[in-house]
């Protein structure tokens, strides 16, 4: 029989296709049985202060450059939401006078406008936001090498390419309202896909590409990047895949309460504890990922009791 339809977009899988009984059990998660789903693979960690949550965040890429060598060079996967590590992460590298001549960053994903990448001279270009508060505020003699700095572009091989021969510590993210991580969305429901999503086997098979995105992620960037201004969101993106992702040793997604609801936070973290792979929750099949850690705000957690407003 075929699934549900989704209740926001029908023409697209999403978490509202799921069964209603593991929406209600991870509604009525508390926040320190939400801590109590940690196992092997995968680590819930927790986080009382924004300041200590985002320096956290930043030393990840601390981290990992300081692994990188001229014979074994290391990078970093790096999101745009949030952002607000990066400046920290220049911060740091300039006071710890650490050089990253061997080091090497990937960015997540960059917006596509149907026709190519966006240029840095879009409001919403990622790149740009990347430079603006991390590279471009590094000291020149410690920056990372031009050639290290590693954006998708709508040709996707160079940065395919990229990943051979560069171990990536570290992947970051954020996770979206639609439970993405980049822009790894649920697919839209037709063809094969039209009576149930990918496979999770199918759909960790995508590697670097360019996307259709669902209407929730085109609202929420919108609401969180562009004052609610939809008409500026371009529909289509580039995002690193799952076949990148699980090249990355690890693979360290934030909630800060800001970008995914105290819901989303609940569900994928139940999924992944318990193993719980479906397309139509694309952060649910990192369960399968060896070494992925979830970091939280505690105080961006929320509940999920009903408020009228």
């Amino acid at each position: 029989m075929p699934r549900k339809l989704s209740s926001i977009a029908p023409d697209w899988w999403d978490y509202t296709t799921l069964e209603n009984d593991i929406i209600r059990e991870a509604a009525k998660l508390t926040v320190r049985q939400m801590e109590r789903l940690s196992r092997p693979g995968f680590k819930v960690v927790m986080y009382d202060t924004l300041e200590d949550f985002y320096l956290a965040e930043a030393l990840e890429y601390i981290d990992a450059w300081r692994a990188s060598t001229p014979d074994n060079p290391v990078g970093i996967c790096g999101p745009i939401g949030p952002t607000e590590q990066l400046p920290l992460v220049a911060r740091l590298v300039n006071t710890l006078g650490l050089s990253l001549r061997s080091a090497h960053f990937w960015g997540m994903d960059e917006w596509h406008d149907g026709k190519r990448e966006v240029s840095m001279k879009h409001p919403l270009s990622f790149e740009k936001a990347d430079r603006e508060l991390c590279f471009n505020r590094i000291e020149k003699r410690f920056r990372i090498p031009e050639e290290n700095l590693h954006f998708p572009k709508a040709d996707t091989r160079s940065f395919s390419e990229s990943w051979e021969g560069v171990r990536c510590a570290v992947m970051q993210g954020g996770q979206g309202d639609i439970k993405h991580w980049a822009f790894n969305d649920p697919l839209p429901r037709k063809g094969k896909w039209k009576n149930s999503p990918p496979p999770p086997k199918e759909y960790r098979k995508l590697e670097t590409r360019v996307v259709d995105l669902h209407p929730v992620t085109l609202a929420q960037n919108a609401r969180t990047s562009g004052g609610g201004n939809i008409t500026m969101v371009p529909q289509q993106a580039i995002t690193v895949g799952p076949k990148e992702t699980w090249m990355a040793d690890k693979v360290s997604i934030w909630h800060a309460g800001a970008h995914d609801n105290p819901l989303g936070q609940r569900l994928t973290t139940l999924m992944i504890s318990e193993g719980l792979a479906d397309s139509s929750v694309p952060m649910s099949l990192l369960g399968d990922h060896p070494n992925v850690q979830f970091n939280f705000y505690r105080g961006g957690i929320g509940c999920c009791d009903v408020e009228m407003h």
